[in-house]
């Protein structure tokens, strides 16, 4: 029997913690809750989860820093609640590495639809069987994109990337020289998720930007007023 997937509850009210870990133990989901962001810290190297849910506003470390410094240690894929809607707050989140932002009051069922959604992309890699034929892989001078397997080669190193960041880069290099709009890629990479919220799509172009430097043969181009797109060269 395989192990339950173990989900790390974050979150001062205890209430909603308590309320959030039912939905996701009916789910099959093993959980854990704590209030605070030392105790975060301590629960996230002692229970090892495999995806954290992160209130913002807790009390000592802030969400905002409990992020920073699991992100410094580990890709764990990471969910915030938040009561804050200003798309600042949200692209704050995601610059710092969550993977999704879900709004306080939420709705149940959206919540788990997310935490499937999220742990689906993060398991892509282990499930993927690479094989000689039918990968789903791009390669350009420096740079190698396999879905397949969900790697990054640039430089001839591997690049560490969120699934997100490596769906996006793939989908623009698969498609070179074509425009797509922010509107465009949010529909195709992230889903009914973030409808509107195009700096979403800005945030993930530049960490990609940060992680793999253009060079001659390509180079990752904003179309001003548009979007972006995968340009070669010959």
């Amino acid at each position: 029997m395989a192990a339950k997937q173990k989900i790390l509850i974050v979150d001062d009210d205890v209430n909603i913690a308590d309320l959030i870990s039912l939905y996701l133990t009916k789910e099959c989901f093993d959980t854990k809750t704590v209030n605070d962001g030392e105790e975060a810290l301590t629960a996230f190297e002692e229970y090892t989860p495999n995806l954290i849910l992160l209130d913002l506003m807790l009390p000592g470390i802030d969400g905002y820093q409990v992020c920073r410094e699991v992100r410094a240690k580990s890709d764990v894929p990471i969910i915030m609640l938040s009561a804050k809607g200003e798309i600042f707050d949200k692209v704050l989140g995601l610059e710092l590495g969550a993977d999704d932002y879900i709004l306080k009051p939420f709705d149940s069922k959206e919540l788990v639809a997310r935490v499937k959604a999220v742990l689906r992309r993060y398991q892509a890699p282990a499930k993927a069987q690479p094989s000689s034929t039918g990968q789903k892989c791009v390669e350009y001078p420096n740079l190698t994109v396999n879905l397949s397997n969900y790697s990054v080669l640039y430089k001839g190193k591997p690049i560490d990337m969120p699934p997100k960041e490596l769906e996006l880069l793939y989908f623009l290099a698969a498609s070179p020289n074509q425009v797509f709009t922010r509107e465009q890629l949010l529909d195709h990479i992230w889903g009914y998720e973030y409808i509107g919220d195009t700096r979403t799509v800005d945030v993930h172009v530049k960490r990609l930007r940060e992680k793999i430097k253009d060079c001659n043969a390509w180079s990752i181009a904003t179309v001003w007023g548009i979007g972006y797109k995968f340009e070669t060269t010959g």
